[in-house]
């Protein structure tokens, strides 16, 4: 679930980039980096990091041209190294490359043993770097349709953009599983990103989502970008991007992520109306769980009230690499408002339950704060099931709803009750007009290998 951008057509490419990885910077914090072109030639910088570490301003002297692509990483294929950081940046016959890819690769073994077989030699252990050798070894004189024919290979969640010394090339799958969105830039020029939070911060106005299945293409030669369908769209958008990944103030395929978190909780609400138990504040575990926290207080009637502080200069505990850090930050970045909630019958509302260790912890938290009960809902339906396009649960063994019952879970977490979202009620809360990827609750795994 990694960021990437494209800035086309912009003399401050690589600063207007820099700004949308800052204002992407909840979807990977473990590397950053940004290639520009200018003269001929690609500049790449990238580090471990965050973005306000990395470029700074001698970095982005260094990146000068009117084009450059960028990427915040969250690691779901590869591992820490600084080379399994993004931009990937090759030479080859046509001359220079570099690639930034959101998405998981569910063929990227296969394909990549194929490839090793016939002679090539990788730098990296992510999936992104297939593309580049598929790209180099095919014969055809036009990188479009080298492109075209390497993707023929490629099965998965992706949204690439490549950039050669002179153009870019921006692809969605045919699913559109993974967000991303074209926008017009004020001071000139285009924007592509995964998130439209990134077009405030850059001044630009959004013109429309990527399609399913598109290859837009931005050079000289058009004063708007060129739009080619590569592949028969099958519209299949992630509807974890509504509960958890995206910023609220997105608007991811034409939904606002605020209201669609906002109806979920109005859904729950719903469903715990015919509950005796009286509860004296609703209470959201920031920051992802507040405007479902919101919409549950206005459906029920039940004060809302910030029982948990959060500490914003800590980072997502749930795109953290270990579960050694994530149940650090969890102590770090949470505080329960013990005069708030001490002697009070909560009802707490977060985005998800994963692994179940954050919930617990929340809880027995509050309960140490002095709260008398503590009810927890979920805005969303129990995970059951790895996610294999981009989501950090590949082994069901992490999954506490694969192994659990709704009960053995609130036993678990020591709650005094447990409810979730049903499946049903997630997708009419996003809204019921298109087929979402539900993988992570259902089990429908609709990209085949």
């Amino acid at each position: 679930m990694c960021a990437i951008v494209g800035i086309y057509g912009n003399d401050n490419a690589a600063r207007l980039a820099s700004l949308a990885l800052f204002s992407m910077q909840h979807r990977g914090q473990e590397a950053t980096g940004i290639s520009s072109s200018c003269d001929g030639k690609i500049h790449t910088i990238k580090n471990r990091g965050l973005v306000s570490d990395v470029f700074n301003e001698s970095a982005l002297k260094v990146l000068k041209g009117n084009m450059a692509i960028g990427h915040n990483r969250y690691s779901t294929a590869g591992g820490d190294s600084i080379l399994d950081a993004q931009p990937v940046f090759a030479k080859y016959k046509l001359g220079e490359i570099s690639i930034v890819h959101n998405g998981n690769l569910i063929n990227k073994d296969e394909v990549r043993k194929d490839l090793i077989d016939k002679g090539a030699i990788f730098q990296t252990g992510m999936d992104t770097e297939n593309l580049i050798h598929l790209i180099a070894k095919n014969t055809k004189d036009r990188l479009r349709y080298r492109i075209k024919e390497a993707l023929e290979r490629t099965v998965g969640a992706y949204c690439f953009i490549v950039q050669s010394r002179s153009k870019q090339f921006v692809i969605r799958d045919k699913h559109g599983i993974r967000p991303l969105s074209l926008g017009k830039l004020k001071s000139g020029g285009y924007i592509v990103a995964s998130e439209t939070c990134a077009f405030d911060l850059v001044d630009a106005t959004f013109i429309r989502d990527v399609k399913p299945g598109e290859m837009l293409i931005f050079s000289e030669d058009y004063d708007e970008p060129e739009s080619i369908q590569l592949f028969e769209p099958d519209f299949r958008p992630c509807a974890f991007e509504y509960v958890y990944f995206a910023r609220p103030d997105s608007e991811i395929d034409g939904k606002n992520v605020y209201k669609t978190r906002e109806h979920m909780g109005r859904a729950l609400a719903r469903n715990d109306s015919k509950s005796k138990t009286k509860y004296d504040m609703v209470i959201p575990v920031p920051d992802s769980g507040v405007p479902a926290a919101l919409g549950y207080a206005a459906e029920s009637g039940i004060s809302f009230e910030y029982g948990i502080i959060r500490n914003h200069y800590v980072g997502r505990t749930f795109i953290e690499p270990t579960q050694e850090m994530r149940n650090l930050k969890v102590r770090m970045k949470l505080s329960p408002m013990k005069s708030l909630i001490t002697g009070k019958s909560l009802l707490v509302i977060d985005d998800s339950i994963v692994r179940g260790t954050t919930s617990k912890r929340i809880v027995k938290m509050l309960k140490d704060a002095g709260a008398k009960e503590v009810h927890f809902r979920v805005a969303s339906p129990e995970i059951k099931f790895p996610c294999y396009y981009g989501i950090d649960t590949p082994n069901k063994e992490e999954l506490i709803s694969n192994n659990m019952t709704k009960d053995q879970v609130k036993d678990y977490i020591e709650a005094d009750s447990l409810e979730y979202l049903s499946i049903d009620d997630l997708v009419n809360a996003i809204g019921n007009d298109r087929n979402y990827a539900l993988e992570s609750f259902d089990g429908d795994y609709f990209v085949k290998n």
